[in-house]
């Protein structure tokens, strides 16, 4: 269980309210998030635009590395889109910490439909982790 004012900080997200995804759980280096796609988030060919499924996995990434209440930053995101979704599809972004070192930490990052349980995206990121607490 993490702190109650870092879960707070992390619902708080301007970003995640702004999308309307939610924060439905949050352990250290771990979140999930979810996200119901709208005609709004669609591209000019008709399915999720990619900076929708991306956006949705870099909130669970920020949450997963921010859990420990050290200030965690994004080096580096690496992802690949596998799969199209379209209005109606609701999203989930699983972040899981892979390695925690001193300065920087590894995460693991999956966007799954919920219905079809298929992969939609993966990605791999890094933080550079602030030697200051933003709580």
């Amino acid at each position: 269980m993490i702190n109650p004012a870092i879960e707070d900080r992390i619902h708080r997200d301007a970003y995640t309210n702004f999308l309307g995804a939610t924060v439905e759980a949050i352990d250290t280096g771990y979140s999930r998030v979810s996200l119901v796609v709208t005609e709004s988030m669609l591209n000019f060919h008709g399915i999720t635009h990619g900076g929708i499924v991306f956006g949705l996995g870099d909130i669970a990434f920020a949450a997963a590395s921010n859990s420990h209440g050290t200030t965690a930053v994004a080096l580096n995101v690496n992802t690949s889109f596998l799969r199209a979704t379209q209005a109606g599809d609701h999203l989930i972004a699983e972040a899981k910490e892979v390695n925690l070192g001193g300065a920087t930490a590894l995460y693991d990052i999956i966007v799954t439909e919920k219905k079809s349980r298929q992969l939609v995206a993966k990605s791999q990121a890094m933080v550079y982790r602030k030697r200051e607490s933003f709580v």
